[in-house]
This record gives C-alpha cells, structure tokens and sequence, in this order.
C-alpha cells in the first residue's frame, strides 16, 4: 500500500553538524571541508540510485561542481550557530517504476528551486538490504540562501519565518503528494497517497459518509522507531528470516510499531472483502441476477478473495491474538501509550472479526432470521460479521443500516458480557 512521508529538517552548526558532511554522506562521495580542515569520504555507501544537482537558471557553472558547491555554503554563513543547509527526507512509491520514482524526485527539486531560489542536491535511495524492501526514498539537500550570478544571496527567511514557515511547508507537502498520485495513475495503480493528517483526513471521510475509511483512520500516527531500534528490529528480522521462525519486535517501540502495522493490514484485508462483494453484488443484479443469487454470488467473491490470500476466519484471529497476546507479555517493560492504545484496536478489531460465518450470512440471505442461542453458530448472538454486512449492498440504504446497528448496540453488548462470563477468560486479551 502507497504511504506518505515528508519530513524536513535543517543542517546546524549548533548541533557539530556541517553542510559538506551531510552532502558527502548522502551522495556517497569525498568532500574536503575547507573551513573545518577535515574530509567526508563516504564513497564506499552503498544503495545509492542516483544523484543530480539542480540550480536557478543564473547560477554561476562552479554550482555543479558538488565539493565547491557546498563549501560555497559553508562560506556564506559567518555565525557558529548558523543553520547551513537544509534537508527534504521523501518516501518515494515501490508501486511506481525507478524512472518514474527519479522523474517525480526531479519535478520536487525543480518546485524547490523556482519556488526559493535556492541549490538543490538530490539522492535517492535504495531500501536498505535487511529492511523493508519497499522503502525507497530520497534525500533532497538545500541552500538556505538563494543561489544568484553573484553566488549565495539572501536567506529564504520564509521558510524560517514561524508565520510562513509551516504554511509553506504545508503547500510543498501537496505537491509531493499530488506528484506521487499522477506518477501512481499513470503506473495504473488504484493506491493514492494523503498527505493530510489522520484527523483531517478522518473529519473528509465523515463528511462524505465513509464510516469505514473513518474507522481506519481512528488511530495514532505511526511512532517513529530511530535509528538505533531500527537496527535492532532489522537485526531480529533477518535472524528469524534465516532460523524460519515468526518475526518477534526486541524492542519496545518496534512492538508498538508492528502491532499497529499488523492491525490496519488485518482492516485493509476485511474492507477489501467487503468491497469486493459490494462490487460483485451490483454486477450480478445489473446482470438481471435476483437479490438471493447476487448476494450468494458476492458472498462467494469474497470467499474467494479470502482464500487466495490463504487466510480463513480462525488464521485471522489467532494472527490478531498472538499480536496482542506479546504485547501484554511484555508486563515488565515500560508500556507507552500507544502501546496501550495500539491493544485496545487490535482488541476491537478482533471483536468485530469474530465469528465471521459465511453460513450464518447465508441463512439470513435466504430470509430466515437470525440463528437463536444453542444453534450450531460457533458463538450464538454476536456482533455482525463483515459477511454479514453485505446488506449494506442488498438495496438498504446505508443511513437505514446505520439506525439499526445503533439500535442493536446496547443489546449486542449484553450479549457480548454473557459470553465472556461463559467463554471464560480468553488468551491474550
């Protein structure tokens, strides 16, 4: 699935840091810093696609000259605490070609550049060889000066600016995910990227009555591991890679990170179930299919997607129960509130997931009613299961549906206490 990611950041003095070593490190190559004395040799990096500099239309030719380009920089700022330079981190799409990844990384850099004026040092990157295979990105380096005929100029205080500053970056945050969404429809790919936050993306799908897409983005925004549990959690997944054993976080916030990742993978999964039967369910009554037979045929859609996939009702539960079953076996570590909350969606999930009977969906298609207590459901009354929830397209109008979930909750959620008593206490919850 096509993600978004967008982050700048800035090159400082204050922090030991020096726009030629950033620049070295990016690119893989060897600058000599004439102000500090010292040498950047980075030319054994590996993973590196491709470089390419960028500058306005008047700059002076030495500005492609990378080593004078960026010592230029240096030499602009007199100031020990001066901010030197500073860096766009982009996520570039794995569903899009190379060419096309470096196409649209290029259309960025040239915004840049007609936008502030400034030079721009661009490289993308290669997913890193023990980690996720999709993570290809790019790190495009600026000046904070404009670059003119005569050389560096004025700061682009606009981005500095803390009345401009995140508005701008807003603005530039659009363009990036309005290049990777063209780059994704002309690749043919259905995935868009939004580059909004979760809430503000959550509010537009409550507006246009999209209560699923809502409950998906009803979650924190990803915690960001750093770069020391990174190495850590690519170390552990290599070795269970290579001992052929399930992949266990060692640290605390890769816990967290997975079990997010492996919760919103399980929603993808249903809502695509859903969608599928949606779609095939209007096929088939178009097709002069009564509301029985296309209601079986849509049930059966979504079977089908489910079994290519090789993932029944019983695999997904019990993956959703080992993901919150090592969560709280983690009792003496220190448990941040993302973790908290991060158990409490797995744990929803897996309520509405439960007792997901195609049978059960089929009786009620044929217009009998719900199966009493003692019948051989697996689990009697229950909350609806995404099979069931095919009558959102058996010609019932959503808002009607709606009305009636909210009628049933306070029935469903008895049902759900006596359950529990019965059941007993469940493992991992």
């Amino acid at each position: 699935m096509a993600s978004y990611h967008l982050s700048v950041k800035t090159i400082k003095r204050s922090a030991g840091r020096s726009a030629t070593a950033a620049a070295a490190y990016r690119v893989g190559e060897r600058i000599e810093c004439q102000r500090e004395g010292r040498i950047h040799d980075y030319t054994r990096k590996q993973g590196i696609e491709e470089t390419f500099i960028l500058t306005p239309k008047d700059a002076p030719d030495w500005a492609q000259d990378r080593s004078r380009l960026w010592n230029e920089v240096e030499a602009a700022e007199t100031r020990r605490n001066s901010v030197t330079a500073r860096e766009w981190e982009l996520a570039l799409p794995s569903e899009i070609s190379a060419e096309d990844r470096s196409q649209i990384t290029r259309d960025f850099a040239r915004e840049l550049v007609g936008r502030y004026g400034v030079a721009v040092d661009v490289a993308i990157h290669a997913p890193h060889r023990e980690g996720d295979q999709r993570n290809h990105h790019a790190h495009v380096l600026t000046s904070t000066r404009m670059l003119e005929a005569q050389g560096f100029t004025a700061k682009t205080r606009v981005l500095d600016s803390a009345k401009t500053g995140g508005v701008e970056i807003e603005q530039m945050r659009c363009v990036w995910a309005e290049l990777q969404n063209r780059a994704l429809e002309r690749a043919g790919e259905a995935e868009r990227v939004d580059h909004r936050s979760l809430e503000a993306q959550r509010e537009a799908a409550l507006e246009r009555g999209d209560q699923l897409s809502a409950e998906e983005l009803d979650r924190d925004p990803e915690l960001k591991l750093g770069p020391a549990a990174t190495s850590m959690e690519r170390r552990a997944k290599a070795m269970a890679e290579r001992q052929g054993r399930e992949y266990v976080p060692v640290t605390e916030r890769g816990a967290v990170v997975h079990a997010a990742r492996q919760a919103r993978a399980a929603f993808r999964e249903l809502r695509e179930r859903l969608d599928i039967a949606r779609e095939t369910y209007g096929a088939e009554r178009e097709a002069g299919q009564g509301r029985v037979s296309a209601g079986l045929a849509a049930l059966r859609a979504a079977a089908a997607k489910e079994r290519g996939a090789r993932t029944g009702p019983e695999d997904m539960r019990e993956k959703l129960a080992r993901v919150v079953g090592r969560a709280e076996d983690r009792d003496d570590a220190p448990k941040p509130e993302r973790l908290t909350y991060a158990k409490k969606r797995l744990k929803e999930i897996m309520e509405k997931d439960a007792g997901r009977d195609g049978q059960a969906a089929v009786h009620r298609l044929d217009g009998h009613g719900e199966p009493e207590l003692g019948e051989d459901t697996g689990s009697g009354t229950r909350k609806p299961s995404v099979n069931e929830r095919l009558k959102d397209v058996l010609n019932k109008p959503r808002e009607k549906l709606e009305i009636e979930d909210e009628r049933d909750q306070e029935k469903d959620q008895e049902v759900e206490k006596e359950r529990d008593i019965d059941r007993g206490p469940t493992h991992g919850m």
